[in-house]
């Protein structure tokens, strides 16, 4: 992104060969020598110090200066391929090289040759050796400060893969370097000798090939100042043009008034906030982009309803996206009931979801584009092209994360003039708190929970022991014994992972391994043949049902009869159950840190106190259970976000990716660099406001067609 070379389209075959171009294509999405400069480094290596053969240390990684004595080729026995033998001495103690299936080293590895070997020392037969050393034969004699240097210089260490060493990264990349010539700056010059930091063509080379330590940690600091800048110049542009934009200017009236008064309790101080905050973007004649991030049962839905009633007052339309149609229909029941059957009745209430009847699908379609509907609660079927609204002014988007970027552009695409856009999440996934720090969106946060909220024990319960496990429905069934109720959740339907978003922690690979993650379909039945179950009314629910079948489960789940809910994620947002006590979430590393914290959300909601026992056959120690531990260890939603943001990364920051490799940031890290991130908010602003200069104009455009490109 900040590598502007002499042409961005340089390919790499026109320096590196076809093969070697094509592998980094496949392996790393490299095709251009600007893409390989910001291949950078991870870290650095040393080729040890200077030592005498007489002093090696067995298994630490050592330099000696020696004359080679003698070389030997020979077959290896019992297998195919040859050894090539390399006996050197520094004039007192012989060592000998070993190369594998590399005979060809013995042209310029002849005795007299001296050098620099570098490698760990191991032993082979009572004899020293190190195998497949690094080396650098002299031309000329050197003296002993030219060898130390050698010794001592850093060496890059890339992300390879087996088609690609880092060694075979690094001669890429020295051939990119002087290949490409001078770099263009991107910041003015001014700027960076102000902040102490380098210019970005002194910064690339020195990344790449440092003399010293500090060379190529002041490169680093540089080119992450270059990062952040340019980002923040590029969301604050994005700011502008927003401000540029006319939105209309709703202002609350009587609407909102009655209802407000029909509340049974008091708003909360956050609530009281938030609502402001809102109403004055609504009145701002701007079209709000905002984020409200608040814990489970924090209020964000009765926030979100107190603006459409403001949106009402002068016969604006809202819509309201949810991305299951358990979550739709749970926002549509709660929205009707806390409007009461008057004001319903005044907004034109319509739910709209793709397992409706044909005929109940038209009556609300054909309410939403009259005009007649003012508030649509609906999923994916509120984007479909069909879907015309009259005066579209206000679009609530809620668990934003689960809806890609093109999808809500669809929605607010339907308004006549820019709608107004809050998008709500409970737990910020990495690509929100990203942005977040970033500051692309504004943000209003409910840390308050409502008065009544009860405490959520969350436990880690190890597959391998069986005592363990058999408590656990032990325990579920002293919570219905009392009373209450239990959910049970897997990641799977039955043959299949669920299709409702379940996030594995691991890799594909890993995922494959070991026994099947517990399907709910089998679950059911074999809950049924528990002893300590015996008796209990056991209901399933998942995603492939249809919505009717759904909604009975749901019904029969809040009334009490059924005592125990088998499920898949389809329950992971807004189901408001407050009876339910217990959960059971079996294989608990295939879900992600935010969904585990949203699940758990559904307990603890009424009158008693909530458990979560989380089921995993993950090894102690391994990353998955220490993703586990740290669920268990805190119920702040904000804390296990950063940790999701340092595991999983932080996405796409400017484009629709929601996290994990695919970011476009290449040294920058959210959390570790949010003091430098604040710092270039300021300082983007100031170039904006004085005019950018050509070359960062230039770099952004660049910027902008990579991102095409990869879209």
């Amino acid at each position: 992104m900040i590598v502007c070379v002499l042409t961005e389209t340089l390919k790499l075959d026109s320096i590196l060969g076809d093969r070697t171009a094509k592998a980094f294509v496949k392996q790393f999405g490299i095709s251009t020598i600007a893409e390989l400069l910001e291949h950078y480094p991870r870290r650095y290596s040393k080729r040890g110090e200077l030592t005498p053969i007489s002093s090696l240390p067995i298994g630490e990684v050592v330099t000696v200066v020696g004359e080679v004595v003698s070389t030997s080729s020979r077959r290896l026995k019992g297998r195919s391929g040859n050894l090539l033998e390399v006996v050197i001495t520094d004039g007192s103690k012989t060592l000998t090289l070993a190369f594998f299936n590399q005979h060809w080293r013995e042209k310029e590895l002849h005795a007299g040759v001296r050098g620099l070997f570098s490698g760990r020392i191991g032993v082979f037969s009572n004899k020293l050796q190190l195998a497949h050393p690094d080396y650098e034969l002299f031309s000329q004699e050197i003296d002993d400060s030219e060898a130390k240097a050698w010794a001592e210089l850093p060496i890059p260490i890339y992300p390879a893969s087996g088609t690609l060493s880092t060694w075979k990264i690094q001669k890429s990349v020295e051939l990119a370097l002087s290949a490409t010539g001078e770099i263009n700056e991107v910041l003015p010059a001014s700027l960076l000798k102000k902040h102490k930091f380098l210019q970005l063509s002194q910064a690339i080379h020195q990344i790449h090939a440092p003399r010293v330590d500090g060379e190529w940690q002041a490169a680093r600091d540089s080119l992450r100042f270059h990062e952040v800048m340019l980002l923040q110049i590029q969301l604050a542009q994005s700011r502008s043009k927003r401000n540029q934009v006319e939105a209309s200017v709703r202002t609350p009236g009587d609407l909102l008034g009655v209802f407000d008064k029909r509340l049974p309790f008091e708003l909360t101080d956050g609530q009281r906030t938030v609502g402001q905050e809102i109403e004055s973007d609504l009145a701002s004649g701007h079209p709000m982009h905002r984020l409200l991030q608040g814990e489970v049962g924090s209020g964000k839905t009765l926030v979100a309803l107190r603006a459409v009633l403001t949106v009402a007052q002068s016969g604006g339309q809202s819509a309201v996206l949810a991305p299951t149609e358990v979550l739709a229909s749970q926002h549509f029941e709660s929205i009707r009931n806390s409007l009461g059957e008057e004001l319903s009745r005044t907004l034109g209430l319509r739910l709209l979801t793709g397992q409706m009847s044909t005929a109940e699908r038209k009556i609300a379609m054909l309410d939403i584009a009259s005009g007649k509907c003012l508030l649509a609660i609906g999923t994916h079927a509120l984007i479909s092209e069909k879907v015309q609204f009259f005066d579209l002014s206000f679009v609530v988007v809620d668990e934003q994360h689960r809806f890609g970027v093109g999808q809500r552009e669809a929605l607010r695409a339907k308004g006549k003039t820019a709608p107004h856009v809050l998008t709500m999440t409970a737990t910020p996934i990495p690509r929100t708190m990203a942005i977040t720090v970033f500051g692309d969106l504004e943000i209003s946060t409910l840390a308050e929970l409502p008065k009544g909220r009860q405490p959520i024990s969350t436990h880690v319960v190890e597959l391998a022991k069986p005592a363990l496990v058999a408590r656990v429905w032990q325990r579920v069934a002293e919570e219905v014994q009392a009373g209450r109720q239990a959910f049970v959740v897997c990641p799977r339907i039955d043959g299949e992972l669920v299709e409702e978003g379940s996030e594995p922690s691991e890799t594909e690979e890993e995922v494959e391994q070991g026994p099947a993650p517990a399907a709910a379909v089998e679950v059911v039945e074999a809950l049924k043949l528990n002893p300590a179950l015996a008796g209990l009314n056991i209901g399933l629910m998942h995603g492939r049902q249809s919505l009717e079948e759904k909604t009975a489960v749901m019904q029969s789940f809040t009334s009490g009869e059924v005592q125990v809910l088998v499920s898949t994620t389809v329950i992971e947002v807004g189901v408001n159950v407050p009876n339910a006590t217990a959960m059971v979430i079996l294989d608990a590393d295939r879900f992600g840190i935010s969904q585990l914290h949203q699940l758990r959300g559904r307990v603890g909601r009424g009158a008693h106190t909530g458990v979560c026992l989380m089921v995993s056959a993950s090894e102690p120690g391994s990353l998955a259970m220490e993703r586990l531990d740290a669920v268990a260890s805190t119920v702040d939603g904000f804390k296990l976000s950063e940790l999701d943001l340092e595991i999983r990364g932080e996405g796409d920051v400017l484009g629709n990716l929601q996290s994990g490799g695919k970011s476009q940031l290449k040294l920058l890290r959210v959390i570790k660099d949010a003091e430098l991130i604040q710092q270039c908010k300021g300082l983007a602003q100031d170039l904006i406001d004085v005019g950018l200069p050509d070359e960062t104009k230039k770099a952004l455009e660049l910027a902008d067609a990579a991102a095409l490109k990869r879209s």
